[in-house]
């Protein structure tokens, strides 16, 4: 068959004809994002080659639970596309993950997609885009809630922390025994801001100022700090007045919401 010559019309010549990306393109939409998860030994213990089997989605209780799936996660971050990955920092998505680790010991890769979470979850943090999600905004709750009674008392959650106001569901039987503390508490073996060892026991200031210094070496003053500053640019946003503690309405806004037709399966 011999070689055949086509006229092309003139104006076909002014058609706009549609055009994959050029080489460039892709890549100015590759690898920042990417690179900074790779800095964080987390992400690099968590992910080697997924062969996106869905292993991880069909034992992850959160899969259940939530519209999350470990595999899509990971298959969009793997392509090493900014835009994906940012959607994903941005998103509730990543904040879904209970951390139970339930996908390594099943993957073929041995891959830990909870390993990934939690470096996307402090990258979100660093770059401020946990605030754009109704979960990620959450953050500052449990900053305020779990962070700062920590350094103020030593213990994750303490009993004079958890009031009706903020835990109804512990109901008026919870009143009671916060006033009633310090004589109900010794009968069952606790030592309620007693001195030497027991349950609730109060913790030296030497070990405060300890844990104080620990936070501050290892970034975790640093880290609240972040939490605090995004969230107040957001709360200027959205309008509620961010406050310093637990009162605020800001606060008050991101601990109460939790929009379950969003989240969950249905």
């Amino acid at each position: 068959m011999g070689l055949q010559l086509v006229a092309i019309e003139p104006s076909m010549a002014m058609v706009s004809i549609p055009t994959t990306p050029t080489i460039i393109e892709i890549n100015a939409k590759m690898g920042k994002l990417y690179d900074k998860l790779t800095n964080d030994i987390r992400f690099v213990e968590g992910i080697s080659a997924c062969i996106n089997c869905g292993t991880c989605t069909a034992i992850c209780p959160a899969a259940e639970v939530y519209n999350y799936q470990p595999r899509a996660i990971l298959d969009a971050i793997q392509s090493r596309n900014d835009d994906a990955i940012e959607a994903l920092l941005k998103s509730d998505t990543i904040w879904y993950c209970g951390e139970c680790m339930s996908c390594k010991t099943r993957c073929p890769r041995q891959n830990a997609p909870g390993l990934v979470i939690q470096a996307m979850r402090k990258l979100s943090i660093e770059m401020g885009y946990f605030v754009e999600s109704e979960k990620g905004r959450q953050q500052l709750a449990l900053k305020r809630m779990v962070g700062e009674s920590i350094l103020e008392t030593g213990y994750c959650i303490y009993m004079d922390h958890i009031d009706t106001g903020n835990f109804p569901e512990q109901g008026p039987i919870w009143d009671w025994e916060r006033a009633n503390a310090e004589k109900i508490l010794p009968k069952v073996g606790a030592n309620y801001k007693g001195d030497g060892p027991g349950a609730l026991r109060k913790v030296p200031k030497e070990d405060l100022d300890e844990l104080q210094r620990i936070f501050e070496v290892t970034g975790g003053i640093d880290w609240f700090n972040t939490i605090e500053e995004f969230s107040a640019k957001k709360a200027k946003e959205m309008g509620p007045e961010i406050g310093t503690d637990k009162n605020s309405e800001y606060f008050k806004e991101v601990f109460n919401t939790n929009n379950q037709e969003k989240h969950t399966n249905q």
